[in-house]
């Protein structure tokens, strides 16, 4: 009775109908619940009269003769207390039902204990743990960039004799390949169903035969080839988006806290810079200290970089699998073609959120492709670093990665995401393009001596600090999306908007490096020009250009980034809605990847 009457003990048969999960009564298989007991964990009438008797009670749904519950399903479970070993069938429960984003979906396993089929979204803080086998996947990505913008053309160029402009080519039309490829792995991994998820196939399946591609690509036979060399840069670079673009969809997928998002970015960001920072620092001092241009230290350089990248991948993948493994559990939609793929892509891509994020990481990896087309001239000719200035570089590099780490948390909560790329951007800028200033009113130490070097290391690591906190809060913004798109399209696509902020920063890259050609030609510095014999005004006019790209973009990006509409606010507020339309509707459209 309702009011001050007596409670009442329900009748164990009957208690699965009043105990049913809030979402049960839609589940068919949970239509006989009330018949049978709790859902997942009925009791026959004749158990029940055993322990009325005194008997012992005997363990649900390991007696034969049992009638079925519907929804459950027939299992084999060895009887070890059997003299005879006989293998007996018994009935495991219906999973059991929760709503889209309940995180940590369990059902009972055959010994009554519960078992996670995935931990995943994670409420609140991520362990730190999840979050650096969360990071250590980037390290693949760092490695080849590396490799790629440092060291490859300089290998076929000098060392195999490959003409300049067919090595140039050939890796134009890998990067080509490489930016039409991201869409469709993403879209592809969001719509893989197995039994460890969406992600862990690819994180398991392509790492090894990524490490064998890299070690080909710097350990070529015979004369090398255009042919090869394309063959070679278009694996790698396919195989690195294999692993690349479902490792960074895992941040969307691991947490939907706000802020949590942006501290699984920055750790992705200092494995992926410490990544190829490790191997410039170990080509530099291991494999190439005296001769740049010798084979056999690049066939070292090769493979120990492949063991680097398959290991780290393969690590991450270990390291988060009983974290994401069989998640969602939710099953695809009907497949499609390869038209209605292609819109669903272009769908996800026309968000008005998305759109922004990718301009703005297209303005900011423009800036960046400049910079490292750039800094290498920079460094010879205008700031005269000696080799052990060069060799402290990397340091001072990965130095300011880590500030950037500490940095990115208390600027997001103090302004946001957006606010944080605002007032980072430009203040990164100043002390990228300050010190050309200074040297051009002659308020800079004299090139090359010792306080202007450790001047300029100040400002570089004030300079990437800044830099890369605003490309952390950048990248955590694609994360933020998900939602965004889920509400306005109704699945969950972290794999294809990752694969647009990936193909958004090549084709800005692309266009740094095209940049940079132009600034070179524009300054008429001449090829194998010795510092000492370079004209003050060729300099001058090096230094100015590059200065007002530079400028130009970073006001850009902070433009851009301030029309991002998703604020911390609207970010819960979201989320709050799904999950209350996962709570009315379970098989609500827009609650399935």
């Amino acid at each position: 009775m309702r009011g001050g009457g007596p409670r009442q003990t329900p009748d164990p048969r009957q208690r699965g109908a009043a105990g049913l999960h809030q979402h049960q009564h839609l589940h068919p298989f949970a239509g006989n619940a009330g018949r049978t007991g709790s859902a997942g964990q009925g009791r026959d009438r004749d158990d029940v009269a055993k322990r009325s008797a005194g008997g012992a009670r005997r363990p649900a749904g390991r007696h034969l003769g049992r009638r079925a519950v519907p929804g459950q399903r027939r299992g084999r479970l060895r009887h070890r207390h059997l003299a005879d070993r006989r293998w007996r069938h018994h009935h495991r429960p219906a999973p059991q039902l929760g709503p889209r984003h309940a995180g940590d979906v369990r059902r009972p396993a055959a010994d009554g204990r519960r078992r996670a089929a995935g931990v995943i979204p994670i409420e609140g803080r991520v362990p730190t743990r999840t979050a650096a086998f969360a990071g250590l996947g980037s390290v693949a990505y760092g490695i080849k960039d590396n490799g790629f913008s440092t060291f490859l053309l300089l290998f076929y160029n000098q060392v195999l004799g490959m003409d300049a402009r067919l090595v140039s080519l050939a890796l134009l039309i890998a990067l080509v390949f490489d930016g039409l490829v991201d869409p469709l792995v993403g879209h592809v991994s969001d719509r893989t169903r197995t039994r460890f998820g969406r992600r862990l196939p690819f994180l398991y399946l392509a790492p090894i035969p990524l490490g064998i591609a890299w070690v080909l690509l710097w350990s070529p036979t015979g004369a090398p080839s255009f042919a090869t060399l394309l063959v070679s840069a278009i694996l790698v670079r396919g195989l690195v988006a294999a692993c690349e673009v479902p490792s960074a969809a895992l941040v969307a997928e691991i947490s939907r806290d706000y802020d949590e998002r942006t501290r699984l970015t920055r750790f992705r960001f200092v494995f992926a810079w410490g990544g190829g920072l490790l191997m410039l620092l170990l080509a530099y001092g291991v494999f190439l200290p005296n001769a740049m241009l010798a084979r056999e230290g690049y066939r070292a350089f090769g493979i120990a970089g492949a063991i680097l990248m398959a290991g780290c991948v393969l690590g991450s993948a270990v390291g988060l699998h009983r974290t994401i493994a069989g998640w969602p559990p939710q099953q695809t939609a009907p497949g499609k073609g390869l038209l209605g793929s292609l819109g669903e892509i272009r769908e996800s891509f026309s968000h008005p959120a998305c759109l922004v994020v990718m301009a703005g990481i297209a303005c900011a990896m423009t800036s960046q492709g400049i910079t490292f087309a750039l800094s290498n001239y920079l460094y010879l000719y205008v700031w005269r670093f000696t080799p052990t200035a060069l060799q402290i570089f990397p340091v001072v590099l990965f130095g300011s990665v880590i500030g950037a780490s500490l940095l990115a948390g208390p600027a997001q909560r103090r302004w946001g995401k957006a606010g944080a790329v605002a007032a980072t951007a430009p203040l990164g800028m100043l002390f990228w393009v300050g010190p050309l200033l200074l040297r051009y009113f002659d308020l800079w130490a004299a090139d090359g001596s010792t306080p202007a070097l450790v001047a300029m290391f100040v400002c570089t690591l004030l300079a990437n600090t800044f830099t890369v906190t605003s490309s952390i809060a950048l990248w955590s913004m694609v994360a933020d999306v998900v939602e965004a798109s889920e509400e306005q399209t109704g699945r969950r696509s972290e794999g294809t908007l990752s694969a647009g902020a990936f193909l958004a920063s090549k084709c800005a890259t692309g266009l740094g490096i095209f940049a940079a050609g132009l600034l070179l030609s524009y300054a008429q510095l001449q090829p194998n020009a010795r510092p000492d014999a370079v004209p003050a005004l060729v300099i001058d006019k090096l230094s100015f250009a590059y200065a007002v790209c530079t400028a130009l973009l970073a006001i850009a990006t902070a433009t851009i980034a301030l029309r991002f509409p998703i604020d911390r606010a609207a970010h819960e507020a979201r989320l709050a809605l799904l999950d209350k339309l996962a709570q009315s509707d379970p098989d609500a459209g827009g609650l399935h990847p």
